[in-house]
């Protein structure tokens, strides 16, 4: 055991919201990097030469990263204490947006990403804990409402600021700003919160649960991200990738159950409740973040949006999740949490389906935005209530372990749907593309335009690009729809679960 203390006085006046601003700014710049590089991967992938469907690692790398560390911030924070955690952890974070910032070729860039994953991971929830340490309880659900609006705002704000950066300055800089955001934090934190530092103690890790976790996560990432360009199956590389994720899967389970001290405490799936939340999270939330990748490059690639327009769009979400925010956290004490989550994700299908109907190649902006917009009411209603549901159902001791649980899970939810939406969406604009070609009547379109004086040659480029353009507008349309059908499916899931129980829930945990 070190020589820690008992924790001091608790900061107040312009010391508290110092602190409180610094720790909230460090978690929003952690969030917000997993989506700020979505509508930038065309500018990205364009400088380095590559394709839109190996640009997406640069979106995957960074979640699995962040998943695999999560796990491990609690034992950090044990061994090291919670501030020597996050400075390093900020210091981290910056210095691999350099990398990042400076990559000349694909692999230095994931490299860089992986390295921001690993670093960023301990910060969501170590913010929290250290907030907790610097307020007084009656002021500890206050400003924990001023950092979990910065959980809501920065995956919105990700693609705007992404999408004017790469169009008014270069994609380089999506990464660089988060170095002088890391230096400010890193050497705030040292002056400030000192005596914030928790208690350390030499404990033991399993290090054989976290080399199982990242060989099996590793093995499913890379076979869901090089898969579609080996033809799945019929590779025998990906057939092994798929057998060592399956095998690796089953070894991390066993060892898992049986350890003393795991790295990932499964023994709390025996809660149902909790069980039914972080699965209800993790569908819902992927569906959600599959269209968060998806939209800004079809915008792009077929719509001819800028990087900037294609964030406006995607973000429009987030205005109406800010606003629905109070509404929520008011009513939600009042009323019984399942039916919060199950009217929330039935929200974000039904407006799923609006797309899939009136989103087309012909849509204009507006016809784009509303049904963005209207789907953002929906989501406070899931996530406040659902980490309600799940943490309520486990026992207090173990609500820091559910809660690392649930945002490993959501985590690997992103990872995992923005490599198969991408998948399905490119499978089916093969499909659509085929069957629009072989339904397709020359003379309907070289008419018109020879006519209009077009030659042979462009008439072919125009005839390519319209189906190309319708093509793309159909497999939206499929994407769309079996995302309404996994959400109402999960909406009608979780009201299965068992009434959560109404005792105070210390939602600090959760992250």
């Amino acid at each position: 055991m070190t020589d820690a203390k008992t924790p001091s006085p608790f900061l107040t006046g312009r010391k508290l919201l110092l602190a409180v601003v610094v720790l909230s700014l460090s978690n929003f710049t952690v969030i917000l990097d997993l989506t700020i590089a979505n509508v930038s991967v065309p500018h990205i992938a364009g400088n380095l030469g590559i394709s839109a469907d190996q640009g997406t690692w640069i979106i995957t790398s960074y979640a699995v990263a962040e998943a695999i560390f999560v796990p491990l911030t609690g034992w950090l924070a044990q061994r090291f204490g919670a501030v020597r955690c996050f400075t390093v952890s900020m210091l981290g974070f910056g210095l691999c947006s350099l990398i990042c910032g400076l990559s000349p070729t694909l692999g230095i860039l994931i490299a860089g990403r992986i390295g921001q994953g690993l670093c960023g991971g301990p910060l969501m929830p170590l913010t929290q804990t250290l907030l907790t340490r610097i307020a007084a309880p009656e002021k500890r659900s206050k400003l924990m409402g001023v950092w979990a609006m910065t959980t809501l705002v920065a995956p919105v704000m990700g693609p705007i600021v992404g999408g004017w950066i790469s169009d008014n300055w270069s994609w380089h800089w999506i990464f660089f700003i988060n170095i002088p955001v890391a230096i400010t934090c890193a050497i705030a934190a040292l002056a400030m919160l000192r005596n914030a530092e928790t208690p350390t103690a030499k404990l033991p890790v399993d290090f054989i649960g976290l080399l199982l976790l990242i060989f099996w996560i590793g093995c499913l990432q890379i076979m869901l991200d090089i898969g579609r360009d080996h033809d799945w199956f019929a590779s025998s590389g990906i057939v092994m990738l798929a057998i060592g994720a399956l095998i690796g899967f089953a070894v991390f389970l066993i060892w898992e159950l049986t350890i003393e001290h795991p790295i990932v405490d499964l023994r709390i799936f025996r809660h149902r409740g909790f069980t039914f939340g972080v699965l209800t999270l993790a569908l819902s939330f992927g569906c959600y973040f599959a269209s968060i990748v998806v939209i800004p490059q079809w915008l792009q690639a077929s719509m001819g949006y800028t990087a900037t327009w294609s964030g406006y769009t995607t973000a429009l979400t987030g205005v109406s999740a800010v606003i629905a925010a109070p509404i929520v956290a008011y009513f939600l004490p009042k009323v019984d949490a399942r039916f919060f989550i199950a009217g929330g994700v039935a929200w974000l299908g039904l407006f799923a389906l609006a797309r899939m109907y009136y989103w087309s190649s012909g849509a204009d902006w507006w016809t784009l935005a509303w049904p963005q917009l209207f789907q953002g009411f929906g989501m406070p209603f899931l996530m406040m209530p659902v980490t309600i549901l799940a943490l309520n159902s486990v026992l207090p001791s173990e609500t820091a372990s559910a809660a690392g649980m649930q945002s490993f899970l959501r985590t690997i939810a992103i990872a995992v749907s923005t490599s198969m939406v991408l998948t399905v969406w490119s499978d089916d604009q093969r499909v659509a593309r085929n069957e629009i070609v072989s339904n397709l009547q020359p003379d309907q379109i070289s008419g018109p335009l020879g006519n209009a004086g077009f030659s042979m040659e462009q008439i072919r480029q125009v005839t390519a690009q319209i189906v190309d353009s319708q093509a793309a507008a159909q497999a939206m349309n499929h994407v769309f729809g079996i995302t309404a059908v996994l959400l109402f499916l999960t909406a009608i899931f979780v009201l299965l679960a068992p009434r959560p129980s109404s005792r105070p829930v210390d939602t600090s945990a959760a992250h």
